[in-house]
């Protein structure tokens, strides 16, 4: 494996951070890195690259922390053997961290990513000092599924701003879809270093996993009911993807959890509210222990 330090001067902007590579077991990895401080470590969405971040949402978490993007294995500008299993998705971090020299983090996922960032802590608990789980599911089955809608628009090979809306925001409320706008802008900024779409041969990828993650065959459900780690859930109340019932139902049962909902959003409820979500993530990992 070949490491990787951070040699170059802290990068607080994030349409300026540049695509940069570690390699570990016969792969590269392509990740950016933003500010400076301790590790937060993102993980991505279904379909998500290094530019499916709002520009808003990363600069407002860096100004406390290093912020740390990535792309999976074999996914966007990265190289290898795309990841099938939620265990190999969680093995990217594990591996893109011993590539950095990082021992602990704390972690974000979204949507898909979230469901990643918790196999991580509940198959690699030692590297992970808090959790962030944005619009995402808990393990095994829930009783509320997606809104049809959802899985129609997702699945379109391209999206334009109003399947953004639909997707990730409120189309009901003026004020979620003018936060669209705003988001789609700030992330139509970037125009050099662009990643690479996600293909779609790799989504039935993001799909297995999932199948794996409803299975819940690492036990994960159980192993969060027992976990030291403090976890922040932040969803949205018209969540079309992961209805944020399916956590009402747990968080009296998981000792370390605390819920947030976001008035007014949708599945992308940390890009309507890039400054709000970066403050309410920097006020748990700074007052949890």
């Amino acid at each position: 494996m070949k490491s990787h330090t951070f040699t170059q001067e802290p990068v607080v902007d994030a349409i300026m951070a540049r695509t940069q590579y570690i390699e570990s077991k016969n792969r590269k990895m392509a990740y950016r890195s933003i500010g400076e401080g301790k590790p937060l470590i993102l993980c991505n969405r279904f379909r998500g690259n290094l530019d499916s971040w709002d520009p808003g949402f990363l600069d407002a978490l860096a100004k406390k922390y290093k912020v740390i993007i990535f792309d999976w294995t074999g996914f966007g500008s990265s190289t290898g053997v795309p990841p099938t299993t939620m265990l190999e998705f969680a093995t990217d971090v594990k591996d893109l961290m011993e590539a950095l020299h990082l021992k602990k983090v704390s972690i974000i996922g979204w949507s898909f990513g979230g469901m990643v960032a918790q196999t991580v802590i509940t198959q690699f608990p030692d590297l992970v000092s808090h959790a962030i789980l944005i619009c995402t599911n808990p393990p095994g089955k829930n009783a509320y599924p997606m809104e049809e809608i959802f899985y129609e628009t997702a699945w379109k090979p391209f999206n334009d701003l109003e399947d953004e809306i639909v997707l990730f925001f409120e189309p009901a409320s003026q004020m979620s879809r003018e936060a669209a706008k705003r988001s789609h802008k700030r992330m139509a900024k970037r125009t050099v270093d662009v990643d690479v779409r996600i293909e779609e041969n790799l989504w039935n990828n993001y799909s297995k996993g999932v199948k794996e993650y409803i299975e819940d065959i690492y036990q994960a459900r159980e192993k969060l009911s027992t976990t030291q780690i403090p976890i922040l859930i932040i969803t949205a109340d018209h969540e079309i993807c992961f209805p944020p019932q399916n956590w009402y139902a747990l968080t009296r049962y998981l000792p370390t959890a605390q819920l947030i909902v976001l008035p007014q959003a949708g599945h992308g409820a940390h890009h309507q509210y890039p400054k709000l979500t970066a403050r309410y993530i920097a006020n748990f990992i700074k007052h949890t222990k």
